[in-house]
């Protein structure tokens, strides 16, 4: 644009930027400023699931801002590259970072910053991860229920006959989508540390573990805080619904992945959940990803044989519902365990 007298615009969009206002380019021109950049924001939640306004949104949305600083997505008029802002000036003179470095260039010269919301342009993501929009429920919780939470969560969350009850008191439920489970798996098997499933594991606070598996705890890869998020919003709910008359804190310290595999722990002796009650799911599909596996509550002599991916088995933890992780066969199940209020 620099060496072209035919380009009117410069814009610069950076890979952490998604613009979800189709209209966006259009209004930055129709503002004719030399350079402006779209307000872009990283949401809270109210309490009826929508997003959190200030007290002064609607001032504040029609406002243009003069600012000392703007990155990640911005308009630059091309006679003003041209004109006022020699290449080799703008992206220098500075010990910062590229950003900082053209920011002070353009107010050296006098050129005004503006930044502008009229209306809402689009959002920031976290690009720290594998799949970053896996961490975005607290910063855009409304597109993050979209892609992750199970299309069928509400029907069966208001009753309707979607939850099923495959042994006494054992509840089984939509929770997460296709595309959660298979990010929850990539992510594990991208950070790659699996515990040895031994009784030795200095990740506990005793350094002991009565009944091990091979896993990945959530706080290793930086997602408790996250998917307690997504216990207290969506499964908290579910149980208090499932179980009438316990009114759950949802809070939980043991938040796992785990994997089976033929040769590695295909299966888990009986044992009890140091939980009040202990959310399952499924992350992957049986017969197509692995045979066998299942759950067995001993104490009914009932089995939940054929799990569904996404779906959440909700039963009660200590003294009623001892069970057991049946044998893997073939290939490699996941499976993610919260025991909750222990």
């Amino acid at each position: 644009c620099w060496q072209d007298p035919e380009c009117e615009f410069y814009f610069s969009l950076h890979v952490d930027v998604v613009l979800t206002n189709m209209q966006t380019l259009h209004s930055l021109i129709e503002e004719n400023r030399k350079v402006r950049a779209p307000m872009l924001s990283r949401h809270a939640l109210s309490r009826d699931e929508d997003y959190t306004c200030f007290e002064d949104y609607v001032e504040l949305v029609q406002s243009v801002w003069n600012v000392p600083y703007i990155s990640q997505a911005y308009l630059i008029r091309g006679e003003t590259l041209r004109e006022e802002l020699p290449q080799r000036e703008l992206f220098s003179g500075s010990d910062t970072d590229p950003d900082m470095a053209s920011c002070k260039s353009l107010r050296d010269k006098g050129i005004f910053l503006h930044l502008s919301n009229p209306q809402e342009f689009g959002q920031l993501l976290d690009t720290d991860h594998l799949h970053p929009d896996l961490w975005q429920i607290f910063d855009n919780p409304l597109d993050w229920k979209e892609q992750y939470i199970h299309e069928n969560y509400r029907q069966a969350l208001e009753g309707q006959e979607i939850v099923e009850q495959p042994c006494p008191d054992v509840y089984w439920f939509p929770l997460l989508s296709d595309q959660m489970c298979d990010e929850l798996v990539e992510e594990m098997e991208h950070y790659g540390q699996w515990s040895g499933g031994q009784l030795n594991d200095s990740r506990l606070a005793g350094g002991y573990e009565n009944v091990p598996t091979v896993d990945i705890h959530m706080k290793q890869v930086g997602y408790e805080d996250q998917w307690l998020q997504l216990l207290r919003t969506y499964v908290g709910p579910m149980t208090e619904s499932l179980f009438p008359g316990y009114h759950t804190k949802t809070r939980a310290v043991m938040n796992f992945v785990v994997r089976y595999r033929l040769d590695k722990q295909p299966t888990l002796w009986p044992h009890h959940d140091s939980s009040t009650f202990t959310l399952n799911v499924a992350l992957n599909h049986k017969g197509m990803d692995y045979g066998g596996g299942g759950c067995r509550f001993l104490r009914y002599d009932c089995v939940v044989s054929s799990p569904r991916k996404g779906w959440g088995l909700l039963h009660p933890g200590r003294l009623t519902h001892y069970h057991e992780g049946l044998p893997t066969t073939r290939g490699t199940r996941y499976i993610m365990l919260s025991f909750v209020d222990p």
